[in-house]
């Protein structure tokens, strides 16, 4: 098979009847596994002696470069928030941010698996390959790193500006021949034959567009066969390429990508160490605030550098591995062993701390130490105190994630088989564990591995041996990118919950309406100046010692006064004297007891005499005459005490 560039718009025939033969979603389905094909064979023998294809689209697609920018302009927001949140050890923020990259690197990888994907899933997964460290703006200096590769040994394919699909296996998709019929007759064609067809093909086309195809075909014509050392095969290769990166530059690609990462995060770490220094001479600390503010600087340094480890950690072993078994520039080898060495110390030193230092101190002082919290936290602060030690099966199950994909290259079987066990463990292990430190940390975690697993289920229809047709293979690529799609929006909305933005939205509407329902502490005077009444109303919020009493309404000023604050105690009617009886005396006969009287004071009580029964009840607003001997009990219009105690 040979590949040809040109482009024009030929008519075809109506006789042909082709627009009845298209059905009507074609035009809408994203990414279209449609192919043209013309075999050209010798009259007398029926041998192939030239075959053509070309890929049919309808322009739309599932890889959107606007798609690309959002997902990492809300990476990049949630990290400058996680930044700030993680000043606390217990904040959750981090964590989620975390996840979210870790969802990300989920869908980029899925798609390396050695399986007959869709296209429209091929390229939904690249609007996700960035977090792998595959740009594909990177394009500018695969130039460089083939020349790095052939000068240290380097024999593979270079990259190629062009699309990708060209040099795809005519067994994947989008092309989906079964038959190799025409690949094994096209393998034994000479460059004669070629020139031959391709004059010949050219004479038949209009004149417009012979002068392309001709600059087209000079030079050296690639044949695209199953043995062809120039043929994408699934996985790893096809997903690159697709984003103009050669299979044997994807380790240096991300390499570099990681090195430009680490070099932004060293600028914040410096820029991070002035600023605490100027506040440190600034702000005249003494020595233990300026032990404090270096001790806080430490814990934010060592913090973020695990996370950013954590980060790399799936990229930077997966392609490592995978450098291993292509074989191809000793330099790159090289290098991939040092980055490979470095991320392990990176994420295995501080676990190895951790795990020593439960040991020696128990579980509970992890997180009571709060320096060591706040310095090792990103591995386990979001976990229960008996399952603090959850992180480990997490980057086991990684690690195990980048083994099989690299190293299980071409036995899609395999792969898919050995990440749906791996899935599976790691569900039952959130649902039997629950680690998490609240129930929405267990629910979101064990969503996240349901999805996980079922997506990676649903992949099994991609193996090749079970040839499904393209239709049903489409479809279940669209059902597992709508899933994908749906997950990764409900992380933005868990974000957006534990970012804080909820928790103010909510904050300022309840002040609001407590603004406009009640007044705290108004003072209203007379018009003279002088203070005519002071009342307290207080949210449903407010601390019980600042409640006051309400002092005694008045008939002139009463209008902001609801009807129930108007009401007489239900003990006794305002302005009553109650002549009472008492157990503590037989010497006196008479009490008397006024209520309504507002006094300089919370409430008086004046111990003239002893009380005495007295059978009269005088009228509201009247009061009684006070005997010498009797004892008076005055009131002002609040609660009355009862058996000596205040009423709550």
């Amino acid at each position: 098979m040979y590949n040809f560039t040109g482009s024009d718009s030929i008519p075809l025939p109506t006789s042909l009847g082709i627009q009845d033969r298209i059905p009507g979603i074609a035009f809408k389905i994203p990414d279209l596994e449609g192919v043209a094909q013309l075999i050209l064979t010798e009259v007398g023998t029926g041998n192939v002696k030239a075959c053509v294809q070309a890929t049919l689209s309808n322009g739309w697609s599932t890889h959107q470069t606007s798609v690309e920018w959002v997902t990492r302009g809300i990476a990049l927001v949630t990290l400058l928030l996680a930044i700030w949140h993680s000043l606390s050890p217990q904040a959750i923020l981090p964590f989620r941010f975390i996840d979210l990259l870790l969802l990300y690197q989920t869908i980029a990888s899925s798609s390396f698996l050695s399986l007959n994907y869709p296209s429209t899933y091929r390229a939904f997964t690249l609007n996700f390959a960035w977090a792998m460290g595959l740009f594909s703006t990177s394009s500018s200096f695969q130039p460089s790193i083939d020349r790095m590769r052939h000068l240290t040994g380097g024999n593979l394919a270079n990259a190629t500006s062009a699309s990708a699909v060209g040099l795809v296996n005519r067994k994947l998709s989008p092309y989906n021949l079964i038959d190799s019929a025409p690949t094994q007759a096209s393998s034994s064609l000479t460059r004669r034959a070629a020139s031959s067809w391709s004059r010949l093909l050219i004479a038949d086309f209009p004149t417009s567009i012979r002068s392309t195809l001709a600059s087209a075909t000079e030079g050296t014509v690639q044949t695209v066969t199953t043995s062809s050392s120039n043929v994408l095969q699934a996985g790893i290769p096809i997903s690159v390429n697709s984003l103009h990166i050669g299979t044997a530059n994807a380790f240096m690609t991300v390499f570099l990508c990681a090195l430009i990462l680490v070099a932004c995060t060293l600028a914040v770490f410096l820029l991070a160490f002035i600023l605490s220094v100027a506040v440190g001479r600034f702000s005249r600390q003494d020595d233990i605030g300026k032990t404090r503010l270096k001790s806080a600087y430490l814990t934010f340094v060592h913090a973020w550098s695990i996370r950013l480890a954590l980060f790399l950690f799936l990229p930077i072993v997966l392609f490592s591995f995978y450098q291993w078994t292509l074989k191809d520039s000793w330099l790159s080898i090289l290098l991939s062993v040092i980055a490979f060495i470095a991320l392990l110390i990176a994420v295995l030193y501080p676990a190895v701390v951790i795990l020593r230092y439960a040991r020696r101190e128990g579980r509970e002082a992890l997180f009571k130490d709060s320096d060591h919290l706040a310095s090792n936290g990103p591995l386990y602060g979001q976990y229960r105190v008996h399952r603090f030690y959850f992180f480990i099966p997490l980057l086991l199950a990684v690690f195990l994630k980048a083994i099989f994909i690299a190293f299980a290259t071409g036995n899609g079987e395999v792969q898919i088989i050995l990440m749906v066990i791996l899935e599976g463990f790691v569900v039952i292990s959130h649902l039997v564990l629950r680690p998490y430190r609240t129930r929405g940390g267990d629910v979101f975690s064990s969503f996240l591995a349901i999805i996980r697993l079922i997506c990676s289920g649903l992949m099994i229809a991609f193996i090749e041996s079970l040839n499904v047709a393209p239709i049903p293979r489409t479809v279940i690529g669209l059902v597992i990118a709508v899933v994908f799609s749906v997950t990764v929006l409900i992380t933005y909305i868990n974000l957006i919950i534990n970012s804080g933005i909820h928790w103010l939205w909510t904050r300022g509407r309840s002040k609001a309406s407590i603004q406009s329902s009640t007044d705290v502490s108004i003072v209203e005077t007379s018009d003279d100046g002088s203070v005519e009444k002071s009342r307290m109303l207080l949210s449903p919020s407010s601390s019980s010692k600042n409640v006051l009493r309400p002092a005694n309404p008045t008939p002139e000023h009463n209008d902001n006064l609801s009807p129930p604050l108007l009401q007489p105690f239900p003990v006794s009617p305002t302005e009553t004297e109650i002549t009472t009886t008492s157990a503590y005396t037989n010497n006196r006969t008479s009490g008397t007891m006024t209520v309504g009287s507002l006094l300089p004071r919370r409430w008086s009580f004046s111990p003239l005499n002893s009380p005495t029964v007295s059978p009269q009840m005088q009228e509201p607003g009247a009061f009684a005459s006070h005997n010498n001997n009797s004892p008076s009990y005055r009131y002002s219009d609040t609660p009355s005490l009862q058996n000596g105690h205040e009423p709550t």
